[in-house]
């Protein structure tokens, strides 16, 4: 399974997200900031890239799609969602999360498809450190969204050309909500500009030969969340994932995510929806598709700390109290130890590594919180001082399982596949 990295491909672009020559760091996602600032082992590499068996990823950019009418696109967005297996469990976009190792951790638990991290469109098409360490792949990371966060359509579609060849689907970032978000004017704050929203992914549709979709947040009328999801949909969009909170519910332990918006955006559009919001276990994977029509589900905070949910496991927190919901003989101190082996197949940034580590050892930390200091201590992270880690972790007991209940695993995935047929 080599890994792939994008060799330098274009001279600068003809146009600028801002009239400055060079990106702000406070404009920048976390990823680009950090390639302007000074020097810091979390950014280096995990490990060789030579011991990765890295290749480049030739380019070899397709002419523009012949214009179809908007009956042929719909019939086209839903071929080519069949061709990939109508996948119904995906790894939703996160910044500096949902990297290549992590993905393929999820893929090895049930996950059908991933998104990678946000990637800034302007530093992507400019910057070949930025494309080379925030963009990676194999191919088994398949199907396989790459998102960009844009403001400027010509940029976006340069960015989206050099990975055209290499993903399943182009996404834009219509949901970001975090300040960095409204500094950059991108993301969810791009709800203020719709003529640019549709301008954006116009522009795409009508040049690439891969599809593209959009993730988006909910107004808070649904009448203007249904006009917003129906503009996209006329631009071009070939699917849409529709995070049901609106811009101003950041926090989604504090705010449920509306499952009744979700469903009015899938009955009001004719091609394939994605649910995001409130997915913590499999039972909740059915019941959103259930409730909603959606044809798959994302999910992001909690397969960050339980990369093993698609495959059934709960972390402690959604142990259902019965008899049968039993220890499953995995848990999180294992996967970690998967996920650092995949990250020494496919070397990704230290600092993405470190946040795993935490994510999915929290419930561990808090029985040994000495050994998340001396993590926090370690200025420079090795793969043999964090096997020891997750060692030292397991000697010192306290141990938390995940749990699974295997028949109700079986009886929501004869209906997932039942309702796939």
């Amino acid at each position: 399974m080599p890994l792939r990295r994008l060799a330098p491909l274009l001279a600068s672009p003809r146009r600028r997200l801002r009239s400055s020559q060079n990106p702000s760091p406070a404009t920048m996602s976390p990823a680009a900031a950090h390639l302007a600032t000074a020097a810091d082992p979390d950014e280096d590499l995990c490990a060789s890239a030579a011991g990765s068996e890295a290749e480049d990823l030739a380019l070899a950019p397709p002419l523009p799609p012949p214009p179809v009418s908007a009956e042929e696109r719909v019939e086209r967005a839903w071929a080519h969602w069949r061709r990939l297996g109508s996948p119904r469990l995906l790894v939703a976009p996160m910044v500096d999360n949902s990297e290549l190792p992590f993905r393929m951790l999820c893929r090895r638990y049930g996950a059908d498809a991933a998104y990678t991290p946000m990637l800034h469109s302007r530093i992507f098409s400019e910057n070949e450190k930025y494309r080379s360490m925030e963009f990676t792949t194999c191919k088994e990371d398949r199907p396989l969204f790459v998102q960009f966060c844009a403001n400027d359509p010509d940029i976006l579609l340069q960015a989206a050309k050099m990975v055209e060849p290499h993903c399943d689907y182009v996404d834009i970032n219509f949901g970001c909500p975090q300040r960095i978000a409204r500094r950059g004017n991108y993301g969810a704050f791009l709800m203020d500009n719709l003529p640019l929203v549709k301008s954006l992914v116009q522009n795409l549709a009508a040049n690439l030969h891969v599809p593209v979709s959009v993730k988006i947040r909910v107004f808070p009328r649904l009448e203007d969340t249904l006009a917003y999801a129906k503009m996209l949909e006329e631009a071009g969009a070939s699917l849409v994932a529709v995070h049901g909170r609106t811009r101003d519910e950041k926090d989604g332990k504090k705010f449920r995510a509306d499952w009744d918006a979700i469903k009015a955006v899938k009955d009001a559009l004719r091609v394939p929806v994605l649910a995001n919001g409130n997915i913590r276990h499999m039972e909740d994977v059915k019941n959103c598709l259930e409730h909603t029509g959606a044809d798959g589900v994302l999910s992001a905070e909690t397969l960050l700390e339980n990369p093993a949910l698609f495959a059934g496991f709960r972390t402690k927190e959604w142990k259902e109290d019965s008899d049968e919901n039993g220890d499953s003989g995995l848990d999180q101190a294992d996967l970690v130890i998967e996920y650092l082996k995949l990250c020494e197949q496919y070397p990704v940034p230290w600092r993405m590594v470190r946040s795993h580590v935490h994510k999915m050892l929290g419930d561990w930390f808090r029985v040994h919180p000495e050994v998340r200091e001396e993590l926090n201590k370690q200025n420079k992270l090795t793969f043999e001082w964090l096997h020891d880690m997750v060692m030292r972790l397991k000697e010192l007991g306290g141990r938390v399982p995940l749990y699974r209940k295997e028949t109700a695993l079986e009886t929501t995935l004869d209906g997932l596949a039942s309702s796939n047929a």
